[in-house]
């Protein structure tokens, strides 16, 4: 015989707000399980202002590798914690690579999702790959060729619309001299006939693959290599202008090689990179604070001399969060792989370790591009 008890344990719910509450605070693989729990679970997970509300509220972060195999020539994408450890395999895809290590590759992390990009040099060709992957529900979307024109000099920015809560992403191609964008909400390419700012030559446009784009505020930038200026892009008015760098800031000639300006996002805010000429040890980060009044802020990190084994000074990729920058290139030591970073806070530069996990060995990859990235259940 049911007691009273019992009755009123059955029929007491958990109010839906309680429930979303809880939802929200999870980890993505964990919701992803709840999926397929009912419809109406389905449905309130796969809803667009749960996926908006879950990302506002993202705390998890992990890096984002993407890793080249030197005899399958596969592709590999892995996650890792953001203080190091073994690495977690996510998505392979075979055979993308075919000339390395000629071959380029790119990965923007922004709202939870990562743009990578693969240039190779194959039969004297330039071919491209563009994809865009949730590394937390590991979804990957190849994103469609515009045409069948191929050998020629391409250039992407990934940014995201704020305007229309949208990721998007421009390219630009020298020999067309066209401007295309992508959006995520059309899965299509489209022309833009935007007017480009006054001193920019096709002619003379060559973007450095070392600098990626970075977007603040619904705008796109990149560093142009041969006037040393920054591009930008706005999504939300389709319109190009011009920001001169700080005054003095120059590429850097070590040995013969000559370092580019890098391009990267601290605080919330671009920042340009450089090495001291006078110094060689001291790299300048100038971010640019005062973004509609130009004002650049410089701040110096000493850099040590490159080892023997190293031959390159590191450069800078990514912010991890407020206070530390990571840094290329990293080096392999049978199954431990390291990756400089630098604590702005404490101003100390440390190596981050990733060693393998019980999915997935090391020997043998080559470490492309590490970014960090938010979970998120941004759908592609």
């Amino acid at each position: 015989m049911e007691t009273l008890g019992q009755r009123a344990t059955a029929n007491t719910s958990v109010p839906d707000e309680i429930i979303e509450e809880i939802l929200l605070r999870l980890p993505v693989k964990s919701i992803l399980r709840f999926r397929s729990l009912s419809k109406p679970w389905l449905t309130r997970i796969n809803h667009p202002s749960f996926t908006k509300r879950h990302l506002t509220r993202a705390h998890r972060t992990a890096f984002f590798i993407a890793a080249c195999n030197y005899f399958t020539r596969n592709r590999h994408f892995l996650s890792a914690a953001t203080d190091g450890g073994p690495v977690t395999h996510l998505i392979t895809l075979d055979g993308p690579c075919y000339n390395y290590p000629h071959d380029l590759t790119e990965a923007e992390h922004l709202n939870g999702l990562v743009f990578f990009t693969h240039l190779n040099y194959f039969m004297g060709a330039h071919v491209n790959h563009a994809f865009l992957i949730n590394p937390s529900t590991r979804n990957i979307l190849k994103l469609p060729d515009p045409d069948a024109v191929t050998n020629i000099e391409t250039c992407y920015f990934f940014g995201f619309d704020e305007s229309r809560n949208e990721h998007k992403v421009l390219l630009m191609r020298k020999e067309l001299k066209s401007v295309m964008i992508f959006s995520t909400s059309t899965h299509a390419w489209r022309t833009i006939h935007a007017e480009l700012p006054i001193g920019f030559c096709w002619d003379r446009f060559c973007v450095d693959f070392f600098s990626q784009s970075v977007c603040v505020n619904s705008v796109v930038h990149r560093m142009l290599e041969d006037s040393l200026e920054i591009l930008a892009f706005d999504l939300r008015t389709e319109k190009f202008s011009i920001i001169k760098p700080p005054q003095g800031v120059l590429c850097y000639d070590f040995k013969g090689e000559i370092y580019p300006l890098y391009i990267i996002k601290v605080n919330d805010c671009i920042a340009v990179c450089c090495y001291d000429e006078v110094t060689e040890t001291e790299m300048h980060i100038w971010i640019l604070q005062d973004y509609e009044n130009r004002v650049w802020v410089r701040q110096v990190i000493n850099i040590p001399e490159p080892s023997n084994d190293q031959q390159e000074f590191p450069f800078p990729v990514a912010s991890v969060n407020m206070d530390e920058i990571i840094f290329y290139p990293c080096k392999l030591s049978r199954n431990v792989v390291s990756v400089p970073t630098y604590n702005k806070k404490n101003r100390c530069l440390k190596s981050l370790q990733f060693t393998s996990g019980h999915q997935f060995h090391l020997p043998n990859l080559k470490f492309d591009q590490i970014r960090c990235y938010v979970e998120s259940m941004v759908p592609l």
